[in-house]
């Protein structure tokens, strides 16, 4: 589509906020909601609209800038060298012309065509960081941020495979790797949350970033992550000071020292065999361990890339080749209706299995009946299916051409399949939703108590769905509390289970009475309350007694959680159910009550002050920006009301900012809340 200056400038100002969001998503939450694909597409598209307008080009563009931010969490980092980001190409032919251009520019230079060589090599689709070591020793692990400045994670570093904690020599120096979560066991992983009904992890690469990011170590040792170097930044790799003459020759010496490194590279002197190189990794991605988003393709002559130079954020020597998602057709054989812990009946998607990203596929998700019908999907159709993030099985289409007649529409059913009761339409769930309100319904017993014992609840290793299954068919649990009360002999009456596995099933179940009060109430599975939210409940009340006695306005107030979510908690909270559970809970030895935090440095500078916050932060999330201002005495809310102080806003504001215009409340940016902080 052709542009004028005017349509231009409002697709860049759309385009920019998008990626803005995005990247915040993807790099500082490890949250995404689009593909990769579909951001590099926009990104794509800015490059080339600010190229074609450059009055409309301006310094603070995302096309500018490198990766995310750093963490309050974390300390932060210089990076001794700019860890930069790569330009991306799409096709064959801007490959082509890349190397096309960085040959011709090199022999410009007064290098001959036969001292120009490639590097081709695939892209890892992980977490970029720097390892420092100071006399052979590791000193300092930490994350690219935005490429200047990253966060100190020395010690989640120090749990991951490939990475030596004492080089064999007494080096100085610096290298560049990828961290990543082998494909085995992130498929490991959402295969236990798909069982226990609980949200799926987007794709490896963001489960590698939330996991190296933990606050506790132990949490990313439980990842098993690795690391692949790809990259010598400075210092000595030999000691005697020798200087490598290539990237060849850096990455044979960073594995003599020990580092795990790709061991799928190949050199290149023409764009056809760069291009072939570029196939040939593409052909064999799904049959990796690990996942690559795309292949490099750089100089390999170190002293080549000193003479082609760089540009503001990415190296003029080297550039990304993306691939595309794989899509396959198949046949949909039937829609299945299933029961969630929650109530709500999701269809589910049953396949001719598929080989599709490196796994067969036979399932897929359909999300609501209102995707079924938008799409036209019916059973009996060829249909079109890609994985969301190359992770999550889903249907983007069906074949209408390829219709016989004999294919049917799917309705849902009138009465539960799991427990026979009439079904309900469910307005308050989004766009609306089928729910099974049996609160005996055994599909719905099952998966809240698989949720109620995986990992980010309370962790209760070896009580997995067969586990759950099995007693619950022998009338051993019938809630979660049963769990603390069970017997040797309760656990033995389970099929295959033997005296030790119900001696290691105790063991965990004793270990889980420490769980923190947001762990527990997390574990207790209230509509629309996930961790976070269960964290800023405990942090607000303090226990969870504390909640029960908590009004629906009350609840609304506090920041993130809304009318809707609060009615949902008040709504649990009411019932009589609620309280025997969490009584008897207690009574099993949990504690409800949130341990004193140790206090933080801060001041009384917004002492009694209100803030709503709105919107995306330029250098912080409103978490951390929350935080700050609980450090400094004020409090934050989460609607604007009369009783309200400021606003604190940032970019794609809604409703909440026209209300405090509405309300004459004082709106205010982040650099003018940083400086209420930082006045004396």
């Amino acid at each position: 589509m052709e542009f004028d200056a005017k349509q231009a400038a409002a697709r860049i100002a759309d385009l920019r906020k998008k990626i803005v969001r995005a990247s915040d998503l993807y790099y500082n939450h490890d949250a995404p909601e689009i593909s990769d694909f579909e951001y590099d597409a926009m990104f794509d598209e800015l490059k080339r609209l600010e190229a074609e307008f450059p009055q409309l080009d301006s310094p603070d563009s995302p096309t500018h800038r490198v990766g995310g931010v750093a963490s309050e969490k974390f300390d932060k980092v210089t990076h001794p060298v700019k860890m930069g980001s790569l330009v991306d190409v799409f096709s064959e032919e801007e490959l082509e012309a890349f190397v096309i251009k960085t040959t011709n520019a090199l022999k410009d230079a007064g290098y001959s065509e036969k001292e120009i060589l490639y590097s081709v090599e695939p892209k890892i689709d992980g977490l970029s960081v720097s390892l420092t070591y100071t006399g052979g020793k590791l000193t300092l692990g930490a994350t690219r941020g935005d490429g200047v400045v990253g966060e100190n994670v020395t010690e989640n570093i120090l749990t991951i495979a490939g990475i030596p904690h004492e080089l064999p020599e007494p080096l100085d120096l610096t290298v560049r790797g990828e961290v990543y979560m082998p494909r085995e066991v992130f498929e490991r992983i959402n295969e236990a949350k798909f069982a226990e009904g609980a949200k799926l992890l987007a794709n490896p690469r963001n489960a590698a970033a939330g996991s190296l990011r933990r606050l506790d170590a132990r949490e990313t040792a439980a990842a098993c992550l690795d690391i692949f170097v790809f990259n010598y930044q400075t210092g000595n790799l030999w000691a005697d000071g020798h200087s490598p003459a290539s990237h060849a020759e850096t990455i044979s010496r960073i594995r003599e020292l020990g580092f795990h490194s790709i061991d799928i590279r190949s050199l290149a002197g023409t764009p056809e065999e760069a291009i072939k190189t570029v196939r040939e990794i593409g052909d064999t991605r799904f049959d990796l361990s690990y996942d690559i988003d795309g292949a490099v393709i750089k100089i390999n002559d170190l002293r080549q890339r000193e003479v082609l130079g760089e540009n503001p954020s990415t190296p003029k020597w080297a550039v990304a080749f993306k691939y595309p998602p794989e899509k396959k057709e198949t046949r949909l054989i039937s829609i299945e209706a299933n029961v969630g812990r929650t109530g709500v009946l999701t269809p589910l998607a049953i396949l001719e299995p598929v080989r599709l990203a490196g796994t067969t596929v036979s399932r897929a998700t359909l999300h609501n009946i209102d995707i079924i019908r938008q799409r036209d999907i019916r059973v009996g159709d060829i249909v079109i299916v890609q994985k969301a993030g190359e992770i999550i099985p889903e249907i983007l289409s069906s074949v209408k051409e390829k219709r016989t007649g004999a294919e049917k529409e799917f309705f849902f059913p009138d009465f539960c399949p799991s427990c026979g009761e009439r079904l309900i339409w469910d307005a308050a769930e989004g766009e609306g939703a089928l729910r099974c309100q049996n609160p005996a319904c055994p599909a719905q017993l099952e998966r809240q108590l698989i949720h109620f014992a995986s990992r980010e609840a309370m962790n209760i290793e070896g009580m997995g769905p067969a586990m759950v299954r099995g007693l619950i068919e022998s009338g051993r649990i019938k809630e979660a509390s049963d769990i603390y009360f069970l017997t040797e002999e309760d656990i033995m009456t389970v099929p295959k289970t033997g005296k030790k596995s119900a001696d290691n099933l105790l063991a965990a179940i004793e270990r889980s009475k420490s769980a923190s009060p947001d762990r527990i109430l997390y574990s207790l599975g209230i509509r629309h309350v996930g961790k976070s939210t269960s964290e800023t409940l405990i942090d607000h009340f303090g226990s969870i007694d504390a909640i029960f006695d908590a009004g629906t306005e009350e609840l609304a107030e506090i920041q993130d959680i809304g009318q809707i979510i609060a009615e949902n908690i008040k709504a649990f909270f009411s019932l009589e159910e609620t309280r025997r559970l969490v009584d008897r809970l207690k009574a099993a030895g949990l504690s409800m009550v949130s341990e004193p935090k140790a206090s933080q440095p801060g001041s009384s500078k917004l002492e009694g002050l209100t803030f709503v916050l709105t919107g995306t932060l330029p250098s912080m999330t409103r978490g951390e920006a929350s935080d700050l201002i609980k450090q400094h005495g004020g409090k934050t809310a989460g609607s604007v009301s009369k009783k309200t102080d400021y606003v604190l806003a940032g970019d794609d504001a809604g409703s909440k900012l026209t209300k405090a215009r509405e309300l004459g409340i004082t709106v205010i940016s982040e650099t003018q809340f940083l400086q209420m902080i930082e006045e004396v």
